[in-house]
């Protein structure tokens, strides 16, 4: 086998560069955006007018801004839950295809330029893309509640917002990975864009529902917990555990610890845990980021794990002119 020479990752800035300010340009980006700033509007509406009784008695204010869900409205972090996975998928579902489609996945391949370089600089584009939108929201949200609150955000509170928008960029990178493979895997754009939406879709409304039946299934309660008509601790292990396989329900327990300060668990809570415990007083941020670490690893590592699906899938596919 003959040696490759020079670095593999010689042109990925300019992949990344080029990608970025095409993805910034198109007409997509454009649709995406505006989707996220209107939803994003309706949710903070209603949260506005309950924080303004609250704000003197509230030392966390700001973070209701982003917990805080008005019926038939739901919180701003639940609904960027909703559509951080939309504009990932966006944005990569034709990453790779497109380029064969467009008959010029050759052409870039007969530059000096690896495969690794061009598709791991895809990646970092989308990536990019998405923490440039992701940090624009999140300073329109802050600087709408100092317009509108009259009062600046604390350290804490800025600490523990400018995690959630760490973690909401990892939960980003999972979908965009996810859309990234499937544009490597199928050659139609079309294709690619409903498999990916299918998985959300399963993941996100459907396998909650299922793992719950398939935790019952491996660990069946007892007797004491089907006369007290509750599932078993075992059951409630097994239901959390698969729960925890969707990306979707990473993303909101983090959600839950990083902006809930007075959350303590994420799981089932024994009483020896609550020893000492005053009710009700926040956590210090460092402890509430060893309750989300567990999350925070599983998102990074989900990216990692479906980039490296993606980077065998395209190393092995022949590219003709």
């Amino acid at each position: 086998m003959a040696k490759r020479e020079g670095s593999p990752w010689t042109g990925v800035g300019v992949v990344a560069l080029k990608e970025i300010s095409d993805h910034l340009a198109s007409a997509r980006m454009r649709v995406l955006e505006w989707l996220i700033v209107l939803t994003a509007a309706a949710a903070l509406y209603g949260a506005f007018r309950d924080i303004r009784s609250a704000t003197a008695q509230d030392p966390f204010v700001f973070l209701r801004l982003f917990t805080l869900a008005q019926p038939p409205m739901p919180s701003f972090a639940a609904m960027l839950g909703f559509l951080i996975p939309l504009v990932a998928i966006g944005l990569g579902f034709d990453a790779v295809n497109g380029e064969y489609n467009r008959r010029t996945m050759s052409r870039i391949l007969s530059q000096p330029i690896y495969r690794d370089a061009l598709l791991l600089g895809k990646f970092l584009a989308g990536l990019a893309t998405l923490a440039i939108c992701l940090l624009c929201l999140w300073l329109l949200v802050m600087g709408a509640g100092l317009m509108l609150l009259g009062v600046p955000p604390g350290p804490q509170e800025l600490a523990r917002s400018l995690l959630f928008l760490f973690i909401a960029l990892m939960y980003a990178g999972v979908w965009l990975a996810v859309s990234m493979l499937f544009s490597v895997l199928f050659r139609s754009a079309a294709t690619s864009a409903l498999v990916a939406l299918g998985l959300w879709l399963f993941m996100t409304l459907l396998w909650p529902l299922l793992a719950g039946a398939l935790a019952q299934a491996i660990a069946p309660p007892d007797l004491a917990s089907q006369l007290l008509g509750q599932p078993s601790l075992a059951t409630l292990q097994w239901t959390q555990g698969l729960q925890r396989l969707s990306p979707n329900q990473l993303f909101s327990e983090a959600m839950v610890a990083v902006l809930s300060p007075d959350t303590r668990a994420l799981g089932p809570v024994f009483l020896d845990q609550l020893e000492g415990a005053v009710m009700g007083a926040p956590l210090a941020l460092g402890q509430s980021v060893q309750i989300v670490w567990p999350q925070a690893v599983g998102l990074i590592a989900g990216a990692i794990v479906l980039y490296a699906a993606a980077y065998v899938a395209f190393q092995r596919q022949e590219v003709r002119a």
